[in-house]
């Protein structure tokens, strides 16, 4: 169902449709004709909001999750709100001052990241995510480090000073000889490369004979290759933080949707090809419920931001996971005022 454009209902009807959707963002729960009768904004009787509570819910933009229970909206109404009904909150002085600080603090920009996950559950009470920059460093070294007869340490090091490993289960009867050949002549052609790249040239001399090392060595460098094999460029690198927060009162009586939430957030590969669709956004993107097929049996909504370098490029996506009661207005400018905050950081 699509639903009415804004000027199409009474201003009647505006103002009760936003005070069911305001009050239940609040609290979380249904909205009844009493509660609405005692605001001071609308001078109607109980039997007269009903009356039009009844004419919202036939448009498809309110429902009612018993009988007898008060009006919430649908995800149709939610749409309808964002869109063309919310006044957002932008952050004040204080609150974009700490957030830059939080930002700003000493360390890597892993360090930065990863608090920027922290700092958007803190900010929105749900689940705060970062996709980290794809981006692939430069090596400087790999070493291969016994462990003992039948494994080694495949271990990777960065221009950056990041340090990755692997696992590598070693062939009976390895030498330590052949791992030290096998390091020296790796380590020799990574110096400033990608592992992409290194891992090209160092397939081609293979094949053609001209790596000067000998086979047990040769299948040792096949071997550290190997278990990097999943280009680090395309390995979606995902930060989450604040999953407890989805576990909060309101979410007690339907645990159901909670843990298949949870669930959701735990397919990294999903979450950041969502999020990739926010990266050619000008602003930011709101997803509300079954709007996104990765979230729309847990009924939870996204809000989404890509996030720039000085030069204007984007490198990354981050934002807000949670049910589909967030406070849209405030924590839309949030997200939009972080994604900012944080290109700042890693121009």
């Amino acid at each position: 169902m699509v639903s009415p454009p804004v000027h199409e209902l009474s201003e009647r009807t505006r103002s009760i449709f936003r005070h069911v959707v305001e009050d239940y963002l609040a609290s979380g729960q249904p909205v009844g004709s009493k509660a609405l009768a005692a605001s001071r904004d609308i001078n109607l009787s109980p039997a007269s909001i009903r009356s039009v509570l009844a004419e919202l819910e036939l448009l498809g933009l309110l429902a009612a999750p018993h009988t007898s229970a008060g009006r919430m909206p649908t995800e149709i109404g939610l749409r309808l709100f964002v869109d063309g009904m919310m006044q957002v909150a932008e952050p004040t002085a204080q609150e974009r001052a700490a957030i830059e600080q939080r930002l700003a603090g000493p360390g890597p920009v892993e360090q930065a990241l990863a608090a920027t996950s922290t700092l958007l559950s803190d900010l929105s009470a749900a689940a705060g995510v970062v996709m980290v920059p794809r981006r692939e460093p430069r090596l400087a070294q790999m070493s291969i480090v016994p462990l003992d007869a039948q494994r080694a340490l495949v271990v990777l090091v960065g221009e950056d000073g990041s340090v990755e490993n692997r696992l590598l289960e070693l062939p009976p009867g390895t030498a330590q000889s052949a791992m030290q050949q096998a390091t020296n002549y790796i380590t020799a052609r990574l110096a400033g490369r990608t592992l992409a790249e290194a891992s090209r040239v160092i397939e081609v001399e293979i094949a053609s004979g001209r790596a000067m090392i000998d086979n047990a060595s040769r299948d040792l460098v096949e071997r550290g290759l190997a278990v990097w094999s999943t280009d680090a460029a395309r390995r979606p690198v995902l930060i989450v933080r604040g999953q407890a927060n989805l576990l909060d009162e309101a979410a007690l009586g339907d645990i159901e949707r909670v843990r298949s939430l949870i669930d959701d957030l735990e397919d990294k590969q999903s979450v950041a090809e969502l999020l990739e669709s926010a990266r050619e956004a000008e602003a930011t993107r709101i997803f509300i419920g079954s709007e996104n097929r990765l979230f729309a049996l847990s009924g939870s909504s996204v809000i989404a931001s890509p996030y720039r370098d000085r030069e204007g490029k984007v490198v990354g996506v981050l934002g807000v996971i949670g049910p589909t009661r967030l406070n849209y207005a405030r924590v839309v400018p949030m997200v939009d005022f972080t994604a900012r905050s944080l290109g700042k950081l890693i121009g």
